[in-house]
């Protein structure tokens, strides 16, 4: 019975990236390689699936030597993740074994593709029983089960293999569902979808079969006729053939104006049946109704929102469906543009509703929102009714209205909507009409409503409306001036309509004294105000209906700095659980107020924090807004604390941050690396914050513990720059205010990245300021690492002899204190310059033990770096295929782990081994692939470097001009970075005869 209530409560989905949800909480399902294996085995659908099966379809011809070795792992991480409280040593239900194999039991329905092959069954069904219209919403409700991509994210043979399929079956359904739209005569609703269809698949002849019916049938026999021209053209051009038959048969019946083209049995024969039963009417005058039109006026400088309106019009013109009334809700942030939208496309649609337009201001967020039955009355009025027979009774009014819109086509303007309460009463209930709503509110619970959430303007939207306010002319003489206004605005266009309108009113006034203007964050908020429009009042409007958690909430998650802000960073601001804290983010987002770029994230728009943060500093007493920024930083070391522990077993450093709370607890490497480049940005915010507003060492501190604790994303590479801005930071500030603890850190962490650019004498300048620290404040938190560092450093120099002796004292350090991780790091590191005094043997030695002792006390991390240094060593020393081993197991682990400065390292060392061992083309594949990676993480000795073994690979391959010119530019960067490695490039440049001596 377990076993049932689990997989009762799983989902998976292949259908786009493939995922998997318990309880309706998404799965961390891990690597690409893991989301492969489970993708397999949900394709597999319950049958077992043998190792040598899944080792072939994840990995291919290139599986590694421990591949077996690997798929166990995952299949057993799954089985975590898939059943979290199944006791130890207990048979799985889910993930089972089954002989030497796998096989997955999927509970029923669980898998989308499953939902989805139901569907065209069900499809079918209907469609015999000529049930129409039934099989088209079967088929559209099964097409909405894709998500993107199939199998996004999941590799190997057999994924791009199922991927390739599901495309193609997704297709073939789409055109059965344009066939059933075709024949129940909804030919001009599905022209649009087939132009977007045939664009993206020009070459598939039944789907620009269905789009010349489709132009034929609207009317249109000269764009049919084009459709035929622009696929023969295509074909003739791409695969040297003809159309096909079916497609060339239709082309003649078009010419030929074939008249069953024009009508299809399906969509006229109940209706031709129902007409020869009928007897004959009477013909009596029908009364003479008001026809309403009650639209505002368009604005003349209507700007952007090309596509938008597009959907918009399509969507509210989709008469021929008896499904339902379409109905649009456009929600989004006040000031968006949402009424101006619903005007204009209300104002484009008015052909499509001949019998006029109503129009009332809900005004759903002033005090006294309009009351639905008010509205009733002033729209029953509109359509001809007297007053004094109006019902008083609500339910009695709306039945009279809907009774006065059945067969008549109206447009129904619902503007500033509250909730769904107001909205429904005021809904036409019959095809012919529609209705469009706006409101900053996401009406969710609004029935058949078709969300369209309105975001800010594009950049060169908002300047085209700042340009039709403000005047062409003045923009065009200052361009760059003009795009600063519009992003200081936020490409909010009520913003931009203000400061152009501003701008238009004064005439000595340029450009660029808006940009000075609107620069003082303080003060841009009473910029934006003209007349009777101002975006302050508009947000307050929104920001009053907030219950006291919603407002609070609001004004705290101003304070940090980072560009969003995950749950449990809010969780943490607001000192809230998680599940708390996004219950009220989500009803932020709701009403507009914050905006979920993706899922678990959340962040505001600028003008939108600005408002927030002056409502906090009414608010919010500075010892609360400090207190919250705290928890924010607590919350941020401990969870990059988790992370550090676990990228470097046995370091001390983990144990030695000043960790005052709670945060996120990682289970494996690749997810702590995975979480702190996600978090990247807001960390480095977090600290600069810290920084700049630290008054006392216990303020300061904390952000010196996060720079080190984040440690292992410097590793990734991804944010070189902001450890640079970040590490000088703190450390102005500490030395401002005396602050030696955060000083020591933040030295530490800035001879990293010295080190990382390869800037070795600042480096060891850094480190032996740090060291001298640690001792005079017997402080051990990078005792033992500042140590190490100093020995790499000055080894990278080529002092070997002084760097052994750093490494001696280093290593005694880390035996004194009992941590072997450290003792075996020295002993890898060491073993280069022992190979740089030509002490080949105590190379080999000092490399082998370092990695015994890491796989002794299980490092992975360790473990990696040490199988590096090893690699480097065996090649030196001319055994290359155990060097090839070592540098290919450590390149899976960095790989896994986004470790991408390591990634780039170990495939130059591949390189060139390659290189001595005369493989020049498998040299040259992982030089170039070295060489992508430390370009894509802005690394530019690793850029040198890569350049450098590719440069000699090609000339193994005879390629001598490229490789001279990759010769040369390493030549340059080496130089540029003051590198000793320079000196050897110039022997060899001289050698090829390319710089001159």
């Amino acid at each position: 019975m377990a076993g049932q209530d689990v997989e009762s409560r799983l989902r998976f989905a292949v259908l786009g990236p493939v995922r998997a949800w318990r309880d309706g909480s998404e799965l961390d399902l891990g690597t690409p390689l893991q989301r492969s294996i489970l993708g397999m085995l949900l394709l597999r659908e319950g049958r077992a699936v043998t190792p040598t099966e899944m080792i072939d379809a994840v990995w291919g011809e290139e599986a590694p030597p421990r591949a077996l070795g690997a798929l166990r792992t995952y299949v057993s991480r799954l089985r975590t993740v898939l059943e979290p409280h199944r006791p130890a040593r207990t048979r799985p239900d889910l993930l089972t074994s089954v002989g030497r194999g796998y096989a997955l039991r999927l509970p029923p329905n669980s898998l989308d593709l499953t939902r989805f092959e139901t569907g065209i069954a069900e499809a079918e069904t209907a469609r015999r029983a000529g049930k129409l219209s039934v099989a088209a919403e079967c088929l559209r409700v099964a097409l909405g089960l894709f998500e993107g991509e199939p199998l996004a994210g999941a590799v190997g043979p057999y994924a791009e293999h199922q991927r390739d399929r599901l495309v193609e079956r997704r297709l073939n359904v789409i055109e059965s569902l344009m066939d059933l739209d075709l024949e129940l005569g909804n030919h001009a609703a599905v022209v649009s979808e087939l132009i977007a269809l045939t664009a993206d698949h020009p070459l598939r002849e039944r789907l620009r079969a269905q789009l010349m019916l489709a132009y034929y049938r609207c009317g249109r026999q000269g764009d049919a006729l084009a459709v035929f021209t622009e696929t023969r053209e295509a074909l003739i051009e791409e695969l040297g053939i003809e159309p096909g038959p079916e497609l060339a048969a239709l082309h003649q019946r078009i010419l030929a104006a074939d008249p069953t083209l024009a009508v299809t049995p399906a969509a006229t024969g109940a209706a031709a049946g129902a007409a020869a039963q009928a007897p004959e009417p009477e013909e009596e005058p029908a009364p003479e109704l008001p026809r309403p039109a009650q639209l505002p006026a368009a604005v003349n400088d209507f700007t952007g929102r090309r596509e938008i309106a597009g959907r918009l019009r399509t969507l509210l013109s989709a008469q021929s469906s008896a499904e339902g009334v379409p109905v649009a809700v456009i929600c989004g942030i006040g000031g968006v543009g949402k009424t101006t939208l619903a005007v204009h496309v209300a104002h484009a649609s008015g052909e499509v509703f001949p019998d006029g337009q109503l129009y009332v201001d809900l005004r759903g967020y002033a005090d006294e929102a309009t009351a639905p039955e008010s509205a009733l009355g002033a729209f029953l009025r509109a359509l001809g009714i007297p007053p004094d027979v109006i019902p008083e009774v609500p339910a009695e009014r709306s039945a009279l209205y809907r009774s006065l819109l059945a067969d008549r086509r109206i447009l129904v303007l619902l503007d500033n909507a509250r909730d769904a309460a107001q909205v429904s009463p005021l809904l036409p209930g019959s095809p012919g009409c529609a209705a469009l709503v706006t409101s900053r509110v996401k009406l969710a619970d609004l029935p058949s409503a078709r969300l369209i959430d309105l975001d800010v303007m594009e950049p060169d939207e908002a300047l085209s409306l700042f340009a039709a306010v403000a005047g062409p002319e003045r923009v065009a003489a200052e361009h760059a001036a003009a795009m600063d206004v519009v992003a200081a605005c936020g490409f909010l266009p009520l913003a931009v309509r203000i400061v152009a309108a501003r701008l238009a009113a004064r005439p000595s006034w340029t450009v660029g004294s808006l940009v000075s203007r609107l620069a003082d964050e303080q003060r841009r908020l009473d910029e934006l105000r003209v007349g009777d429009l101002a975006v302050e009042a508009t947000f307050a409007l929104g920001y009053g209906q907030l219950e006291a958690a919603q407002a609070r909430a609001f004004r705290l998650l101003s304070l940090p700095t980072g560009p969003d802000i995950s749950t449990g960073a809010a969780a943490a601001v607001l000192s809230l659980t998680a599940r708390q804290a996004e219950d009220v983010l989500e009803s932020l987002v709701d009403a507009s107020l914050l905006e979920a770029p993706a899922p678990g994230r959340y962040r505001f728009h600028d003008l939108l924090k600005l408002f927030a943060r002056r409502a906090l500093e009414k608010s919010e007493r500075p010892q609360a807004r400090t207190m919250a920024l705290r928890r924010l930083l607590d919350f941020y070391l401990a969870s990059c604390q988790s992370a550090h522990r676990l990228a470097y077993e046995g370091s001390m450093i983990s144990g030695n941050l000043a960790v005052a709370g709670s945060g996120r607890v990682f289970g494996t490497t690749d997810e702590a690396v995975a979480w702190l480049i996600a978090e990247g940005d807001s960390l480095f915010a977090a600290i600069n914050q810290a920084a700049t507003s630290s008054r006392a060492a216990e303020q300061l501190l904390p952000a010196g513990d996060l720079l080190v604790a984040m440690e292992p994303l410097l590793e990734s590479g991804t944010h070189t720059r902001e450890f640079d801005h970040g590490t000088r930071a703190v450390l102005a500030a500490a030395m401002k205010i005396g602050d030696q603890a955060s000083e020591l850190r933040a030295r530490y962490v800035l001879g990293r990245v010295l080190f990382a650019g390869n800037r070795l004498p600042e480096a060891e300048e850094q480190f032996k300021i740090v060291h001298e620290l640690s001792t005079a404040r017997q402080e051990k938190i990078v005792t033992g690492e500042v140590l190490n560092a100093l020995a790499v450093v000055v080894g990278r120099q080529r002092r070997h002899t002084e760097a052994l002796a750093w490494f001696e004292t280093a290593s005694q350090w880390y035996r004194d204190n009992g941590v072997p991780a450290g003792e075996a790091l020295v002993l890898s590191y060491s073993a280069r310059d022992h190979l740089g005094l030509g002490h080949a043997k105590d190379a080999i030695a000092a490399a082998e033990k370092g990695l015994a002792i890491f796989t002794e006390i299980g490092s992975g991390a360790g473990t990696a770096r040490a199988r590096y240094h090893l690699g480097i060593v065996l090649s030196r020393v001319g055994r290359l295929t155990e060097a090839v081993h070592h540098h290919a197991e450590c390149l899976e682990f960095f790989r896994a782990s986004k470790q991408r400065v390591w990634e780039q390292r170990v495939c130059s060392r591949l390189a060139e081994t390659f290189i001595t061992a005369e493989r020049y083309s498998d040299a040259v594949r992982h030089a170039e692939e070295a060489l992508v990676v430390s370009r894509e993480i802005g690394h530019p000795f690793g850029e040198a470097l890569s350049l450098t073994v590719l440069g000699k690979a090609l000339k193994g391959l005879g390629s001598a001009t490229r490789s001279t010119d990759c010769l040369r530019q390493a030549f340059d960067i080496f130089t540029r970075l003051g590198a000793p490695e320079a000196g050897d490039l110039r022997l060899l440049l001289d050698g090829a005869q390319v710089v001159e001596s």
